[in-house]
């Protein structure tokens, strides 16, 4: 199963959820997007639900020497979920972090301030939250995401997204009270190998998928 881009995945996601809604699990929800892939999948849910789309900036935290290798993640102003095992195999301490935290740390409120031109963050308090990605390989940035959704008191937490590891959608049932992911496919690789157009969005898109729903 290939979706053709993030639009056509989010249709897909959409349906799955709006079932749910029928069946009465997605009381007054509120559609949160991991920018900066997660917002065109987002976009389609939030329609389809005819709920609110904000977003939800995470930031990755890779190390040092390698930063497309993740070793933990961030969201808002919380001290970063770091992934412990990650950082025994790779020999790394806390410290040696600092530099890396400083940055993400930075750009992630770059982007808060740059989505949110002045709007608050929503209230999330007796909310169903749906946090959505594009997809997930390790589930650090979302697991950072419900971890931080999970203390703004929602009455429940949906995580869903067209595509996940196994090991991912495992990892998330843990934090989340409900994962819905169209597939897991064992030979999972990467998220992009699950799309036939996965190219990346820029700060314009997150901003015009944002600015349709306002």
């Amino acid at each position: 199963m290939r979706f053709r881009d993030r639009r056509h995945a989010g249709g897909e996601l959409a349906e799955t959820l709006r079932v749910r809604q029928r069946e009465g699990a997605l009381p007054d929800p509120l559609v949160l997007a991991l920018p900066r892939g997660g917002v065109a999948v987002a976009r389609e849910v939030a329609e389809a639900l005819d709920a609110p789309l904000d977003v939800l900036v995470v930031r990755k935290i890779g190390a040092p020497f390698q930063e497309e290798l993740g070793v933990g993640a961030m969201a808002g102003d919380e001290v970063p979920l770091l992934d412990e095992d990650a950082m025994r195999h790779l020999g790394l301490r806390d410290a040696a972090l600092g530099p890396v935290i400083e940055r993400e740390r930075a750009e992630l409120r770059r982007r808060e301030a740059l989505y949110r031109q002045g709007r608050p963050a929503p209230d999330l308090r007796g909310r169903t939250v749906i946090v959505v990605d594009d997809g997930l390989a390790t589930g650090s940035t979302a697991r950072a995401a419900l971890r931080f959704v999970r203390r703004q008191a929602p009455e429940r937490v949906v995580l869903a997204a067209p595509v996940c590891s196994p090991e991912a959608a495992d990892l998330m049932r843990a934090e989340a009270d409900e994962v819905i992911c169209l597939h897991q496919p064992a030979a999972f690789m990467a998220v992009g190998l699950w799309y036939e157009n996965f190219d990346q969005l820029t700060d314009r898109d997150v901003l015009e998928a944002l600015h349709a729903q306002l």
